[in-house]
Parts: C-alpha cells; sequence; structure tokens
C-alpha cells in the first residue's frame, strides 16, 4: 500500500480508515516538519520573554495559577503521571491507530508547539505498529487528555503497549521496533494528550460504516420493493423536485438506479406503507446527517485545535477552548437519531414482508404453511434490536458534572456520543441483514419474477451466504452470517458497485 503523505491538510475520514483498519503507513513533507520547527522556536522565545503559558511554566486546570518551579521538562512528565486516570478495557488497536493518526493529522497543522523529534517519533511508532494500551473511560469530552496520556507515555518508554500480537512494556515494544523513548521539552507532554483525537479517529471510523451500511440498506429497501411489488412511482425524481429536502432527491436517485430496467412491472397498489413509501425522505435525513458528521470530523482532523495555540505568524502564543467538540457531538447526536429513524422503517419492512402475508405472499414467509413458522419468530429479534437502537439514541451530551474547581464546568460527552453511534451502527447492520434475507425469500416465493439486474445481483448475493428457507430452521445462525458479510466488507463485488450516494 502506497503511505499516506501529510501535508498538514486535505485528510479525510477515509484516510483514517485505511491507516486504522489496513496497517496503512504515513509519511510527512518537509513542509510539514519546517511548519512545526518555527512554532516550536516561537513558542520557546514567548516563553523566554517571560510569558505566562499554560501547561508550560504554569500548572493546568485548578492549579493554573501556580507557576511550575524548576526543571519546566521535567514537569511535563509530572503532568503525564498526573493525569494518567483512564480505566477500563482497552480500546481496540483500530480505534487506538485511529487516534494516534488524528493526533498527528491535527499536529500537522502546525500550532501546537510539540518538538518535530516528539512529532517524528509518534509517526514512526504508528507506522512501526507500537499501539499503546488505551484503557476506555475517563474523557468527558473536553479534550481527550485522560486517554490519550497513554500515547505520551508509551512514546517516552512507560506503560503498556500492543505490539506484533502482544501486550508488553512500552519500552520493550519501542525496543523490538528499533525505536527509542524520547525526551520531552516544555509544553511537549500537553501537546501530546490535549485534543480530541480518540473523539475524533473514532468518529471517522464511525462515519466510514455508516456509510457502508447506507449502501447496504438502500440495497436492502430495493430488494424489498421488487418483493413485495411496490409502486415505484414513488421515486419519480419530479416528485422529490417539489420537495427537495434533507437530500432525498439523492436517495430517490439512487433507489430509482437500482430498481432500473425497461420493462418495468406495473404498480399493484395505490400507495404502499410508509416505510416504503417514505424511504426517499428516511434515508435523505441520514444522507444529510452523515454528510454534516464528516464535516465536522474532517474539520477537526485538518485543524489546530491546541491549547494554548500558537500562532507562528504573529508571534504569539494564545489560550484557546479549540479542544471542545461541541459541534462534533452534535453532529453524532444527530446521526444516531437519523440511523433510528431508518432502523426503525427497517424494521417495520421486514414485520410487512414476514407477517400474515401481503400482496400475494404465503404467512410468516413459509413455503409449507400450516404449523409452520417460517420467519415471524424473527420479529420477536428485530424488535428487541430496534429497543437496543433506541435507547442508544437518547442523548448523552448535556450529561456532564463540573470537575477541577469548577475550571472545567462544560463538557460535550463527545466519545461517548461517538461510541453510541458506533453501536448503533453495528445493531442498524444486523437488521439491514434481516431485511436482505425476508425480501430473498419472498423473492423466491413469488414465482414468474423477474428482478432488475442491480436487485438480481443483491438476491444472488443473499443467496450466496444463506439458503431459500423450505423447512423451518434455526435463522439466527443465518442472519449472523449475512451480518459478518456485511460488516467485513466481503459483500459481492457486483452489488458493491450499483450504488454511490
Amino acid at each position: 500500500m502506497t503511505p499516506l503523505v501529510l501535508t498538514g491538510a486535505g485528510v479525510s475520514i477515509e484516510d483514517v480508515a485505511a491507516v486504522a483498519r489496513n496497517a496503512g503507513k504515513i509519511e510527512v513533507t518537509p513542509t510539514v516538519i519546517e511548519k512545526l520547527g518555527k512554532a516550536r522556536k516561537a513558542l520557546d522565545e514567548a516563553a523566554a520573554g517571560g510569558q505566562q503559558i499554560y501547561g508550560l511554566n504554569t500548572g493546568l486546570g485548578a492549579n493554573l495559577g501556580t507557576a511550575v518551579e524548576g526543571d519546566a521538562g521535567a514537569f511535563q512528565r509530572q503532568l503525564l503521571d498526573g493525569r494518567g486516570a483512564a480505566v477500563g478495557d482497552a480500546l481496540p488497536i483500530q480505534i487506538v491507530r485511529a487516534a494516534m493518526f488524528a493526533r498527528i493529522a491535527m499536529l500537522a497543522a502546525g500550532g501546537s508547539g510539540l518538538s518535530p523529534h516528539v512529532f517524528t517519533a509518534l509517526v514512526d511508532a504508528l507506522n512501526a505498529g507500537v499501539h499503546p494500551a488505551m484503557p476506555s473511560l475517563g474523557s468527558i469530552g473536553a479534550g481527550d487528555l485522560v486517554l490519550m496520556t497513554a500515547i505520551a507515555h508509551t512514546l517516552i518508554g512507560e506503560g503498556d503497549a500492543d505490539y506484533q500480537g502482544r501486550r508488553m512494556p512500552s519500552a520493550k515494544a519501542l525496543m523490538m521496533a528499533r525505536l527509542a523513548p524520547v525526551s520531552l521539552a516544555p509544553k511537549d507532554g500537553l501537546s501530546l494528550i490535549n485534543a480530541s483525537a480518540v473523539s475524533t479517529g473514532a468518529a471517522a471510523l464511525a462515519l466510514v460504516d455508516a456509510l457502508s451500511a447506507l449502501e447496504q440498506q438502500q440495497q436492502a429497501g430495493a430488494l424489498t420493493m421488487e418483493a413485495l411489488g411496490a409502486n415505484r412511482t414513488i421515486l419519480d425524481p419530479r416528485l422529490h423536485a417539489a420537495r427537495p429536502a434533507a437530500c432525498q432527491q439523492a436517495a430517490a436517485k439512487a433507489l430509482r438506479d437500482l430498481l432500473a430496467r425497461d420493462d418495468a412491472p406495473a404498480p399493484t397498489t395505490i400507495q404502499d406503507p410508509l416505510s416504503i413509501r417514505c424511504m426517499p425522505s428516511t434515508h435523505g435525513a441520514l444522507i444529510q446527517a452523515i454528510d454534516h458528521a464528516r464535516l465536522a470530523v474532517e474539520i477537526e482532523l485538518n485543524a489546530a485545535a491546541d491549547n494554548p495555540l500558537v500562532l507562528v505568524d504573529d508571534a504569539l502564543v494564545l489560550s484557546t477552548g479549540n479542544f471542545h467538540t461541541a459541534s462534533l457531538a452534535l453532529a453524532f447526536e444527530t446521526l444516531g437519531l437519523a440511523i433510528a429513524q431508518c432502523a426503525a422503517a427497517t424494521a417495520a419492512r421486514f414485520v410487512q414482508l414476514t407477517g400474515s402475508g401481503r400482496n400475494g405472499l404465503p404467512k410468516y414467509l413459509s413455503p409449507v404453511g400450516g404449523a409452520s413458522a417460517g420467519f415471524v419468530p424473527l420479529q420477536k429479534t428485530v424488535t428487541a434490536i430496534l429497543a437496543a437502537i433506541r435507547h442508544k439514541a437518547n442523548p448523552v451530551m448535556l450529561d456532564f458534572l463540573p470537575v477541577s474547581e469548577g475550571v472545567e464546568d462544560h463538557a460535550t460527552q463527545t466519545p461517548l456520543a461517538v461510541a453510541k453511534c458506533a453501536d448503533m451502527i453495528v445493531l442498524w447492520r444486523r437488521l439491514i441483514a434481516f431485511e436482505l434475507m425476508a425480501a430473498a425469500q419472498a423473492i423466491d416465493l413469488r414465482e414468474g419474477l423477474t428482478l432488475a439486474s442491480a436487485t438480481g445481483a443483491i438476491h444472488a448475493a443473499v443467496r450466496a451466504h444463506v439458503p431459500t428457507l423450505k423447512e423451518d430452521r434455526p435463522l439466527g445462525p443465518n442472519a449472523d452470517a449475512l451480518h459478518s458479510v456485511l460488516a467485513d466488507g466481503y459483500w459481492h463485488p457486483a452489488v458493491h458497485q450499483t450504488l454511490r450516494v
């Protein structure tokens, strides 16, 4: 894989996924290192001139008014030790890599004053696969500094790290990777940790997953329309031009493309249930929420969000609140609600497909009838999953307490907002798997039904992993298997290429 070249701008959520999930490596242009050097020089000159600089010659938080006595470099070590307060299970390595890369991308913007050799050490650790063991609990969204201390500790050879599939002391991991621990100059410790890099990195991965799930959701919805003989006039572009709300024109076009054929069947109903008829509106709102969240994440990835911030051109070092990610938290609360809406419609279509029979389909989609359970027991599972999604859709960004003697009296809970949204995507994709299974079964039960090219490929992809139900069998394992295919990216390539929103 060709290394990703960092220039200090233009980093995308797809870049984060490539580095975090595909072991992608990064390179840094000389201009980035030059920019870092200029910022470091401006920081040192401001400190030498007697300026009070937060976290360099002052304490942190409630200790803001306390001057740092003695070696300001040694204080950085104390600063890290004093904030190693995270607890809980270690974050998955892909989240740790995403956080490391997100912090590197932010630092490349050049406003931190971080020593260039420390920046290079962070890049080298990521490229070598030295992954700090980062506990998952401790950030309230006013920066992720309590979590980020794990990264800083690993760079100085303390704490634990994962390397080549094993957990070991960071010093040993660095040695095995032929890297050396770094020494920290004044403010270097704070520059490494005082950022929302965990939230931003995890958010980027969640958005990549949301985009792929949306594509699969459109495919499942189109297959359901085929299975039920739904009225396709709801996709007429003139209808959506009349009310061009929230990307519904794009959503309608995607469904039209999936259902496109020269011999489209005549409508069998005047109008269908809302979960079918309003798919463009529901999916369009989700597309808009994803777009908004992408904007919020990519602003963070490419921004200098440090406190204090070095303004090199003006030779100033100023305190900021740029680490505060209210817009990111709100974007993911909104995205969670949009996903919940879409998931609820998915569940409703599943019930329509698997109920007492509509549009000529046999009861419970069972080909044998009688006392056969068919697909109906899965309605309970679908309901349970939807309840879990609805629970996670409840907002969390207002849940905080004043800490640090009231100095930190506001927070965003961004990491929690992102984490619950990521959980919702996993659950939503399970519902998509159920809809695909039910729609494929309904199509098999409709004799003589012909499909569009794209929906035919979708149906074939389902059948490559889940056989037609001919008599009652456990369907849970089938749903698990299909969900794994959808989640792991092994979905049929011909299907994957049918939709680009």
